[in-house]
């Protein structure tokens, strides 16, 4: 085997034979090893190294007649794993750059018992109700744009739009607690 300066070497060219299979397969036996330690000292990280080697061979099967006429498959498989590997590494830096310049995003905000009541009474209402809510109330789109979107005229999004907003209540009224009254001793107690 042929010693090239990066230390990566070289496995000779497999020969053409009738079967392309057996040849990629031997040679990714001879060659995935050596070219994993050779990407893994360029990162520093192994899962990366072996990332890039992995799609590598995966392009180079791709190419395979044309990656064989070339006359050193192993530089090929290489030079692609290293560029792969560069890729990533500077995509990971673009990424720790942006959180430094923006920050860390910000949290969620907990989905609280009004939220998830609010989103099941929706979710019972008839899909051209909710959505002409949704868009209406929740979005904020002027009622020419809503009733455009949905495809009706804007009285008839103003008929959805009542019964939308009747039976939301109604399905919330369902899911509210029971309203507290005063107790004799002006403790409180629930109204049943």
């Amino acid at each position: 085997m042929q010693e090239h300066a990066d230390g990566a070497g070289s496995a000779p060219p497999p020969r053409e034979r009738d079967d392309p299979q057996a040849d990629f397969d031997a040679f990714y036996a001879a060659t995935a090893r050596r070219l994993v330690a050779v990407v893994y000292a360029l990162t520093g990280n192994l899962a990366d190294a072996e990332d890039a080697v992995h799609e590598a061979y995966a392009r180079a099967w791709a190419k395979w007649p044309s990656v064989v006429a070339g006359g050193d498959p192993a530089a090929w498989v290489r030079v692609v794993a290293q560029r792969l590997a560069v890729s990533a590494w500077r995509k990971a830096r673009n990424r720790l750059r942006a959180h430094r310049r923006h920050g860390a995003p910000d949290a969620a905000p907990e989905l609280g018992p009004d939220h998830v009541a609010l989103v099941g009474a929706l979710q019972k209402l008839p899909k051209d109700q909710r959505r002409a809510l949704v868009l209406f109330h929740l979005y904020d789109l002027p009622a020419e744009t809503v009733a455009r979107e949905l495809g009706c005229t804007p009285g008839a999004l103003r008929t959805r739009l009542t019964r939308a907003r009747k039976a939301l209540a109604e399905q919330l009224a369902d899911t509210a607690p029971p309203p507290v009254a005063a107790g004799p001793r002006g403790g409180t107690r629930t109204a049943l």
